[in-house]
């Protein structure tokens, strides 16, 4: 078993389910297996869970249990998934955001800026374009949208252009050459955090992970029995936003539809109004909780 972080809330979210011993859960992000084996422990002979995850290094984590199954996947395909099966509705879905740290870990995948290594940041390894594809063949609008855009960066052009010109030249294929290249943007004293927003957004473009939140969110509406939740940990404005809006209104711009008589037509609604958020012992001892919010809703 390869070793992952520690969930974060990992009580609070699980206990957020509101576990019956014989219903039907998801965790949409499976990773470490954390949140699984504390859902298994849960479960009575009757119930079962579903796992998803696209990387294969997190199939090195299934633990051994009849009422598991692991789904490698993505999951904007949950009810493609769930329709294999043969599973109508299920009692609760669980997605916890954070990239996790063995990924920030694995010095060979590009995730992490302390690294000098190959840029591929590709959750799923087996196609699709790489950090390094996007870097070396976006135009420089294009880059510059998805830095403003996923990075939250207001000098996404000053970046882009960095970017254009330096690949003239040679690739930019490393870690290392990327961060040569924009850091006379960014300048010295925002480094850190400049950087890490710069590999949040490509990491973003790269696996197409606020589209497929977006249809995922869309899934779980007709994936959920009445009176099923839906808990999501988010980690970033972006999709926490996204979250909050599907949340409330059922879609991911936040409109909420009304019928004839002015009634709002919403599918959930929020079970904890103000967000959850880690308490300062657990950020002290895991200082990439510090942006963990968690949202609950249920089905009505």
């Amino acid at each position: 078993m390869m070793t992952y972080h520690v969930p974060v809330l990992l009580k609070e979210s699980v206990e957020a389910l509101n576990i019956r011993r014989d219903g039907i859960y998801v965790d949409l992000t499976f990773g470490g297996g954390g949140h699984s084996r504390e859902i298994l422990k849960h479960l009575g002979k009757e119930g079962k869970l579903l796992a998803f995850d696209q990387d294969a290094d997190a199939e090195a984590n299934i633990p051994e249990d009849e009422k598991f199954t692991f789904v490698r996947s993505n999951f904007r395909f949950l009810r493609n998934w769930l329709r294999y099966y043969e599973i109508e509705h299920v009692d609760g879905i669980l997605a916890d955001l954070g990239v996790s740290s063995h990924h920030f870990d694995d010095e060979t995948r590009g995730f992490s800026f302390r690294f000098d290594a190959p840029l591929d940041m590709r959750m799923n390894q087996a196609g699709g374009i790489n950090a390094a594809d996007v870097l070396n063949t976006y135009k420089e609008e294009q880059l510059c949208q998805i830095f403003r855009l996923y990075g939250e960066l207001k000098n996404g052009r000053r970046l882009a252009a960095a970017i254009t010109k330096a690949r003239v030249s040679e690739h930019i294929e490393t870690a290392g050459q990327l961060i040569e290249t924009v850091r006379p943007v960014i300048g010295r004293e925002r480094e850190k955090k400049e950087l890490a927003k710069v590999f949040q957004a490509l990491r973003i473009e790269v696996n197409g992970e606020m589209v497929a939140l977006q249809e995922m969110l869309k899934s779980t509406i007709d994936a959920l029995c009445t009176g099923g939740r839906l808990v999501v940990l988010t980690y970033h404005s972006l999709e926490d936003r996204m979250v909050k809006n599907f949340m409330k209104s059922g879609n991911a711009e936040g409109a909420v539809e009304q019928d004839f008589f002015g009634n709002r037509i919403v599918p959930l609604k929020p079970v904890n109004n103000k967000v959850i958020v880690p308490d300062t012992e657990e950020q002290e001892r895991n200082p990439r909780s510090r942006s963990a919010k968690l949202r609950i809703a249920q089905k009505v």
